[in-house]
């Protein structure tokens, strides 16, 4: 009977139930500091924002932008620009084709900015530029929008903005070009 296998009693081993939460630590201070950079990057920032005519009432003439300072660009197929002072049904300057090149839109924008400051100094509104508006059309290529937003900063213009609307107007021109 000494052969026989003896019934063996297994005590299972308690193991530590300590947990090391220095990791856990880190990762929430790494998310309190994640969310707190991005609730202060996701803030509305502020904008001065011109309308043309300041100061002068609450009369529709008064909220109409000042066409002295606007002066408009038309990209168009086979590196085309289209540009015009003022307004297109009445422009301070007709509307002429020009170039990428130096002496195309680059003395032409720096030519209009010089213009439109001394147009505000005399106003009493000094370092107000030109505001230029692209108009890039369908058929116009990216490379050319990166071109003319480079030419505006060589010229040193701080207002433009990127329209993809066309009016009527606008729409005859080019079909005419």
């Amino acid at each position: 009977m000494k052969n026989l296998p003896q019934k063996v009693k297994i005590r299972s081993r308690k193991l530590n139930s300590r947990v090391d939460l220095t990791a856990m630590v880190s990762v929430s201070f790494l998310l309190i500091i994640f969310f707190m950079v991005v609730g202060e990057l996701s803030k509305p920032k502020l904008m001065q924002l011109y309308s043309g005519r300041g100061g002068c009432g609450p009369e529709p003439e008064c909220n109409k932008p000042d066409e002295n300072i606007v002066l408009t660009l038309l990209l168009d197929k086979n590196d085309k620009i289209i540009t015009y002072h003022g307004l297109l049904a009445f422009p301070i300057q007709a509307p002429k084709e020009v170039n990428y090149q130096k002496n195309g839109i680059r003395k032409e924008l720096m030519e209009k900015n010089k213009m439109v400051l001394e147009y505000s100094a005399r106003l009493g509104k000094p370092g107000r530029g030109v505001t230029v508006i692209i108009k890039p059309t369908e058929k116009s290529n990216y490379g050319n929008l990166v071109d003319i937003l480079d030419e505006i900063k060589m010229a040193n213009i701080t207002s433009y903005a990127i329209v993809p609307q066309f009016t009527p107007e606008e729409s005859k021109l080019l079909a005419s070009n």
